[in-house]
């Protein structure tokens, strides 16, 4: 027994001793961002100057929380007890977590990008129903872009629902995906 105590402790030393970024399993040949971030691809060209909107909180507002395809916008979230959702998230967030809702036109069929600056969960709506993505990814390294998720849209109003947000903004930009 005192050798296992005689172990542990042996342990903990070491891994007080082992830099915060390597318990965490960072990688440590990531370079830093430079203080002057790269030019983004044009399809997110607007994400570094944003609008402000409020998400809304029931699917009858939604229609007064509108994205232009193509605009960044820093969308003010709710505390997640105060949305009620236009269909249940496939996750639903937590009660100190953030969500809302915000509304989208689609003129033109096509592959179409949804950008954001969180780990949130993310659903498109249509037709009562949540629309499967067609390819998800990170945005380019040190573009602030944390998540990106893909849909085939057909024209027609689609509801994006934000669920379980660390804070209450996040950054969402609706674009057309470039295509391969």
């Amino acid at each position: 027994m005192r050798h296992c105590l005689t172990m542990i402790a042996s342990s903990l030393i070491v891994l007080s001793a082992t830099p915060a970024a390597a318990q965490m399993d960072m990688p440590k040949d990531k370079p830093a961002c430079p203080a002057t971030p790269a030019a983004l691809p044009a399809e997110l060209a607007s994400w570094s100057d944003p609008s402000a909107m409020a998400a809304a909180t029931d699917p009858v507002a939604v229609a007064g929380a509108g994205l232009v395809i193509g605009q960044a916008v820093d969308l003010a979230l709710a505390p997640t007890p105060k949305v009620k959702y236009a269909l249940r998230p496939e996750r639903p967030g937590g009660s100190v977590s953030h969500g809302g809702l915000a509304a989208f036109q689609i003129e033109t069929a096509g592959i179409y990008r949804v950008a954001i600056d969180s780990a949130a969960w993310l659903d498109v709506v249509s037709d009562g129903k949540s629309l499967e993505s067609v390819s998800h990814g990170h945005g380019p390294d040190c573009s602030g872009v944390r998540k990106m998720v893909d849909f085939n849209l057909q024209p027609g109003v689609y509801v994006l629902q934000i669920v379980g947000n660390g804070t209450p903004t996040v950054r969402v930009l609706v674009t057309t995906a470039p295509t391969k």
